[in-house]
């Protein structure tokens, strides 16, 4: 599996590493380098990564409203690049992501207070398969 890790960038696989950890604000950090540095045309495919970290991220400290605002633009960068892109089945992923925030994306309250699920969180594989590098969770 590790030679499958080879096609892509370092950045993009340990910022995936963070997010299936819950370390969302790490996750966003990671892809956020990358974006910084990347010209190509996987550009805004980077930046919805980064703003589906940022949406969890919101979410789970309870700021919904700015996790709904984050979720929806975050789902409009990532359905561009629809069925997969860089090994990541996006027609999955969005499904997970949308079921994750079913709730928010449905309150019209400008204040809800709505918990994030923990078995809901969507996680990120890659076709094919590789080894992730490790994580350091701060605790």
């Amino acid at each position: 599996m590790a030679d499958d890790a080879d096609q892509y960038e370092p950045l993009y696989l340990q910022g995936i590493a963070y997010f299936n950890a819950c370390e969302f604000f790490e996750a966003h950090e990671v892809w956020e380098d990358l974006w910084k540095s990347y010209a190509g045309e996987l550009r805004l495919f980077y930046k919805g990564l980064i703003q589906a970290a940022v949406a969890l991220h919101h979410f789970g400290n309870g700021n919904i409203r700015g996790a709904r605002k984050v979720y929806g633009s975050s789902r409009g960068y990532l359905a561009q690049y629809r069925p997969t892109c860089e090994g990541l089945d996006l027609e999955k992923f969005i499904a997970e992501f949308d079921a994750c925030f079913a709730q928010v994306a449905a309150s019209d309250e400008q204040f809800p207070n709505i918990e994030l699920n923990p078995e809901l969180i969507p996680e990120i594989w890659l076709n094919p398969p590789v080894d992730l590098p490790p994580v350091e969770i701060e605790g």
